[in-house]
């Protein structure tokens, strides 16, 4: 089992990288029985996670992802324990469902998850939820999807029934209705197919306890999940666990390359994590007997992963040798530039940047030109220190799939060209022509992005013209055409290239 928990391998939910801005004149650093019709609520984030807002902001090109019922204090009921005296005063300890759940295992299997809990009390039951959530997890050349989802009821008693009779009718028809699942013949549209595997009990766990696996393609979703049921006492649980896994370059709005857990993975997934949370009704029930818990006072709570910081860049005290090596083409297409060298680490990422810029250069008679050329490089290395091809590949193909996305479209003032991979320049390689009217500087860019091993380099050539004197964002700004952007990004990579493979030979 991998660090972040179970495989995939199962035929297919899907979410995308934003899309990866050129670099241009901005300096960044970072890079049952018949189913029902409806979707079972618990997923459907996954459907809002496919319709991304996607926003222009800043220069020349950064980009932003956008993204109970009234409580009962009537007595217990018939047949029911009464509550110790004094508890109507004195405040009881509610079921904490997310406390339950161990944070190392937490953390394997939703890492860095946005973290909900809900109470309420209903006609027939208290009950105590909580939701593990993280449907964008960076994982080597995929998106990873992930959820846990968990509702514990509390079960009054009802006239001679106590509440623990009743929460074993409820499991009881939770079983029955599993199991007429498994073997059941819906009714489907053409597009839609289902599995649903045979209940498989879970020994030891709770008073009784089972599990299932759910596959389900409905046009646009495909997903798959695990449910485990469990009884302790008066209290039964539901547990699911769904996680899947696409592709960073697959193409958006689609289920191109989507995996979804295997039945294998999800069912000993989600037949751990209700061990789990029957060991932890067991210790509360243990710790309030014969006490029917109440709804917290906030009915519901989110707790959202700390963000984390990233390193800024340092400018460099001397321009890198491998920079200056090819300042004789930057400077050809960047005449008597302003030169500037920056460095980062992020993570496994070791980040160089060069850039050449005139803000200034004559275009002719009253025509004032801009042009930048900018070179990005990223080497990867792992723990030990040695080159990581892999995490470089990875890096490679999220931002391809990210330029896929934007490929040949506009959103406000943004204009993206068409994606062309590119033949003799390292190992893996695409360019992009791309046009902002936004911010302070209008302008356009060639881009180019290549892998050659352990590194990946983007080359950004910009730049526009406007007449003298005239604001760098004004309507009377030309942008450099398509032809010398992307003609000069061209000779940035091919020169940054010959450097590259100079250094290879040379070692």
């Amino acid at each position: 089992m991998s660090p972040q928990g179970p495989q995939y391998g199962q035929p297919p939910v899907q979410h995308h990288a934003p899309p990866n801005p050129p670099q241009t004149l901005r300096m960044p650093m970072t890079g049952q029985t018949d189913a029902p019709k409806t979707r079972p609520t618990w997923l459907l984030p996954s459907l809002a996670a496919l319709f991304v807002v996607l926003i222009a902001a800043t220069g020349v090109g950064a980009y932003l992802l956008s993204g109970g019922d009234a409580r009962s204090d009537a007595p217990p009921a018939a047949g029911e324990d009464p509550a110790p005296a004094g508890s109507a005063v004195t405040p009881v300890t509610v079921p904490d469902v997310c406390a339950m759940l161990p944070k190392d295992e937490a953390d394997r299997l939703v890492p860095d998850a946005t973290v909900s809990k809900s109470s309420r009390e209903n006609e027939n039951t208290v009950d105590f939820s909580c939701n593990w959530v993280n449907r964008r997890i960076s994982f080597g050349e995929f998106w990873r999807d992930r959820e846990i989802d968990v509702r514990i009821s509390q079960h009054k008693g009802d006239g001679a029934k106590t509440g623990r009779a009743m929460a074993q009718s409820s499991y009881e028809i939770d079983y029955s209705g599993a199991r007429y699942g498994a073997t059941a013949k819906p009714s489907l549209e053409p597009d839609e197919k289902q599995q649903i595997s045979q209940v498989k009990d879970i020994p030891g766990v709770g008073d009784g306890a089972f599990a299932q696996y759910t596959w389900r393609r409905d046009d646009m979703l495909w997903y798959a999940y695990g449910t485990a049921y469990a009884r302790v006492g008066d209290m039964t649980m539901e547990v699911k666990f769904q996680a899947s896994q696409q592709r960073k370059d697959a193409e958006i709005l689609s289920n191109e390359t989507t995996q979804a857990i295997t039945e294998e993975n999800a069912i000993r997934e989600v037949s751990g994590l209700v061990e789990h949370f029957a060991k932890g009704v067991a210790d509360w029930q243990a710790e309030h007997p014969n006490v029917l818990a109440k709804p917290e006072a906030t009915p519901s709570a989110t707790t959202s992963p700390t963000p984390r910081a990233t390193p800024s860049p340092t400018v460099l005290a001397s321009f890198p040798a491998e920079c200056a090596a090819m300042s004789e083409t930057a400077t050809r297409l960047v005449p008597e530039p302003t030169t500037r060298a920056r460095g980062n680490v992020v993570g496994n990422d070791n980040q160089t940047e060069c850039r050449w810029l005139n803000r200034e250069l004559s275009g002719g008679a009253g025509i004032t030109k801009i042009r930048s050329a900018l070179v990005t490089v990223h080497r990867f290395t792992n723990r030990a220190g040695a080159i990581d091809e892999p995490a470089a590949r990875a890096f490679y193909v999220g931002q391809f799939g990210s330029a896929k996305n934007t490929a040949e479209s506009s959103i406000g003032r943004i204009t993206w060209g068409k994606l062309t991979e590119v033949d003799g320049l390292g190992d893996q390689a695409y360019r992009q022509f791309t046009q902002i009217r936004q911010g302070e500087v209008s302008a356009s860019s060639g881009s180019i992005v290549m892998r050659k091993g352990a590194i990946v380099v983007q080359v950004d050539y910009s730049g526009h013209q406007r007449p003298e004197g005239e604001a760098t964002n004004s309507p009377e700004v030309e942008l450099m055409t398509e032809k010398e952007a992307m003609e000069g990004a061209h000779s940035l990579a091919s020169a940054y290239m010959r450097v590259l493979n100079a250094q290879t030979t040379g070692s």
